[in-house]
């Protein structure tokens, strides 16, 4: 089926609900995050919740990277609370950017996991790389009036992978 090809490995319903101790088990080193409305709202500076989550993560001995097709000073504007690696500009689904990202992490496809809150963006760019992926729903409703239109279109896309999960085709 068509929409297949946008549906993610994993649906969250918060980057704050994943288990990373789990998928450091898991043999995962690298992480590649959206961020906004996957780690704050839309164009919000890292808070307390995301900055102790940066630490936390480079405790457990992941590297990371935010990859957003935001311009330069909205990504430093986060990343100065967090301190990783960033793609700005990024140009998803374009795979070129995901790529790098594990180049700049020193991680492969096997041990980088993707996670974002678009389908058409963030799981489609990081499907197509052939990357490990994580949808989680969006922290805040508020959206940009482009990205309004594409979650009508991803509530279509995510009724198919509800109901081809629970039938166990997926």
């Amino acid at each position: 089926m068509l929409f297949e090809t946008f549906y993610p490995d994993c649906w969250m319903d918060s980057t704050y609900a994943i288990d990373f101790d789990e998928l450091y088990r898991e043999g995962y080193r690298g992480l590649i995050f959206d961020i906004d409305n996957t780690l704050v709202p839309h164009g919000a500076p890292a808070d307390e919740r995301a900055t102790a989550l940066f630490l936390h993560l480079k405790e457990l001995g992941f590297q990371c990277c935010l990859l957003s097709n935001n311009q330069l000073e909205r990504v430093t504007m986060f990343n100065k609370d967090v301190n990783v690696h960033y793609i700005e500009n990024a140009h998803k689904p374009s795979v070129k950017n995901y790529r790098k990202a594990m180049e700049l992490m020193h991680t492969t496809l096997e041990n980088t996991m993707f996670i974002g809150d678009q389908l058409f963006t963030d799981v489609y760019g990081a499907k197509r790389c052939g990357m490990h992926n994580i949808l989680v729903k969006p922290i805040h409703p508020k959206e940009e009036i482009q990205i309004v239109f594409k979650r009508y279109l991803e509530k279509i896309v995510l009724y198919f992978y509800q109901k081809n999960r629970k039938s166990g085709r997926i």
